[in-house]
């Protein structure tokens, strides 16, 4: 049984575990700010295999040159540095939990001149904000890293002002997501890698069709729509897909971290001969597609 509310009720064996949000959330500040580095390495790469995704965000919200946006578990700033460009005459300001990873995303502003965005570290369900303060919200793969999602979704709508829009994108199901599971099938194959709690903050936990929308509803926006899409990964070699996994993908990073050589070697075989089988000729753009949700507050 899991429970999500002011804490996360876990069954293990007959043994009921309670892990409060503030646990869950400190332990995600920690895992991505240790990851920050690599994805500061990575970032232009990983930029441009989710940009059709922060674009379609950006299409659905409708964006004016006057909005304030609020861009929430921005992580390194996108789609945040992107709208910032189309909100010429207003301002984004970008949040995530993670201080490190904001701090790649406030020098890549300054690199390119970008001057009407503010960063914000700060937890998405108790957002330092007054009641209707922002035009449109975006929020691009975090639903399914919020330990509370509805509680999250409920926050987001109350600093929205009436009118505005709200934008997020999450993961289709692993059968869409290619780029991940070739890797963590053969993780899964070689590692006895204990499986998380149903409802877990984790890549596919918004998979399923409806689910988003749901929590929108419930959180009170109206003319709610959804779209799906699908992207690239354009990695050229099989070296630079494995190097990139095994550097931010936290899941294959994390069962990694525990395995001996000659097991991590057989990942690797199995890891590569399963993109190899998709990609036998010509450039690796190993395949991925995620679900965008918008919805508008009344």
């Amino acid at each position: 049984m899991v429970k999500w509310s002011n804490g996360q009720i876990i069954t293990i064996k007959g043994r009921k575990v309670e892990q409060s949000l503030e646990e869950i959330r400190t332990a995600q500040k920690a895992s991505w700010n240790k990851f920050s580095s690599g994805w500061k390495k990575w970032d232009e790469f990983t930029m441009e295999f989710l940009r059709p995704y922060g674009d379609e965000i950006i299409r659905q919200l409708q964006l004016k040159p006057t909005d304030v946006v609020l861009d929430v578990a921005a992580g390194t700033g996108e789609p945040g540095l992107t709208i910032a460009s189309i909100v010429s005459e207003g301002k984004v300001v970008i949040t995530d939990l993670a201080e490190d990873m904001l701090a790649v995303g406030r020098e890549k502003a300054e690199e390119n001149g970008i001057t009407n965005v503010e960063f914000n570290a700060c937890d998405v369900t108790v957002l330092p904000y007054a009641d209707n303060t922002f035009d449109a919200i975006s929020c691009r793969m975090g639903f399914m890293f919020f330990p509370d999602m509805q509680l999250a979704a409920n926050e987001m709508v109350r600093v929205l002002k009436p009118g505005g829009r709200i934008a997020a994108s999450v993961w289709c199901g692993p059968e869409r997501n290619f780029w991940i599971t070739a890797t963590m099938g053969a993780v899964n194959k070689n590692i006895d890698v204990p499986k998380p709690p149903p409802g877990s903050p984790g890549m596919f936990r918004c998979a399923e069709d409806g689910l988003i929308r749901d929590i929108f509803a419930k959180a009170g926006l109206a003319d709610i729509a959804q779209v799906e899409i699908d992207s690239l990964m354009h990695c050229k070699t099989t070296d630079v897909y494995w190097d990139f996994m095994t550097s931010v993908v936290a899941p294959v990073v994390g069962a990694l971290n525990n395995a001996d050589d000659a097991t991590k070697e057989n990942v690797k075989r199995d890891a590569l001969d399963a993109v190899n089988q998709r990609h036998a000729e010509g450039e690796v753009s190993v395949e991925n597609g995620a679900r965008i949700i918008s919805g508008v507050k009344v």
